[in-house]
């Protein structure tokens, strides 16, 4: 195996840790996978235990995105093979194997993977979904904005088609995740952030 698929397989067990689940259980709250919206991620544990622990989550999960990007630059991978690492820890928080496979949507791996593959990248996303957030208090739009953005950043820094192909595989990815949120915007009913 190669030094490369190393990384990769690295990446996606990164990716697997489930900060949701593990903050809910150490807090005692119910599993996010079943209470409150029934994903596992920031978002959600902010509904069911507060602002505290939301942090705790988010951090986490950009963490895991970031840690495999980081990791990666210390090898001086491809850029080619870093925008697969990076998909392959995006792909972990989706379909965690500690987990039944049953992960979150994946915005916020997904910034800690665009931060730690090119910083300017990772400041224009967060920027993006700061903006969203305080205009429009959605969560959920946020992130399918900042995320639509996310490949053309990439493709203007990296200039090759690689780095940018597997931006646009997590952005798909990630708008598939959203479906339920993005009838629920559509139908203006999706809750705010901070909303029970």
């Amino acid at each position: 195996m190669s030094t490369g698929h190393i990384l990769v397989l690295v990446a996606y067990l990164l990716g697997s840790v489930s900060s949701a689940i593990i903050v809910c259980r150490l807090a005692g709250l119910p599993d996010p996978r079943s209470g409150g919206s029934g994903n596992p991620g920031a978002t959600n544990v902010l509904r069911l235990g507060g602002k505290k622990l939301a942090v705790v989550t988010l951090v986490g999960d950009l963490f895991k995105g970031l840690l495999p990007m980081l990791i990666a630059h210390a090898f001086g991978v491809a850029p080619e093979l870093l925008g697969l690492i990076g998909l392959a820890a995006f792909f972990g928080h989706l379909y965690p194997v500690f987990f039944r496979f049953q992960g979150g949507k994946g915005v916020a791996t997904a910034i800690g993977v665009l931060v730690g593959m090119d910083w300017v990248v990772g400041l224009a996303t967060v920027g993006t979904w700061l903006v969203v957030a305080a205009l429009s208090r959605y969560s959920s739009l946020s992130a399918l904005v900042a995320t639509g953005l996310a490949p053309a950043w990439v493709a203007w820094r990296f200039g090759g088609i690689e780095p940018a192909l597997a931006c646009g595989v997590m952005t798909v990815l990630l708008f598939w995740r959203h479906q339920a949120n993005i009838r629920r915007l559509l139908a203006g009913e999706e809750p705010k952030i901070g909303q029970k």
